[in-house]
């Protein structure tokens, strides 16, 4: 018998004709950290050291630095980003809040309920 790795997954629709719809935590965070990449004045996403690592040898993982938690239909994230120097932190907080709830609910249907943002540092050079 084959192992298989399984991920949190979410259905978002039933259709006893087609089948379901479901959707991982992982790909819900990576939404989420590529809409809050997009927003003017964040350098980066934070992550931990092993995500760190990672990406010094090449390995890109676009949920690093995002966490979410998926109950029923309702999405809480939290966030911890590096911000440029010279960026109002709570124009570019309050920015990026409403870009990944955006993003979460219409590519997903589901609905967030916060989005936590920490800033973890501030860089002084851009790293995008």
């Amino acid at each position: 018998m084959e192992k298989t790795y399984e991920q949190n997954t979410y259905v978002l629709q039933e259709d006893e004709d087609l089948g379901t719809v479901k959707i991982a935590d992982e790909v819900v965070a990576m939404i989420a950290g590529l809409a809050a990449t997009e927003v003017d004045g964040v350098a980066a996403m934070a992550g931990n050291i092993s995500n760190e690592l990672l990406n010094k040898v090449g390995v890109k993982n676009l949920a690093k630095g995002v966490k979410v938690e998926v109950i029923g239909k309702k999405v809480k994230a939290e966030l911890a980003l590096i911000i440029e120097y010279g960026h109002n932190i709570p124009v570019v907080s309050q920015a990026v809040q409403g870009k990944v709830k955006t993003a979460i609910e219409n590519m997903t249907g589901l609905e967030v309920t916060d989005v936590d943002v920490r800033i973890a540092s501030v860089s002084m050079v851009k790293e995008k």
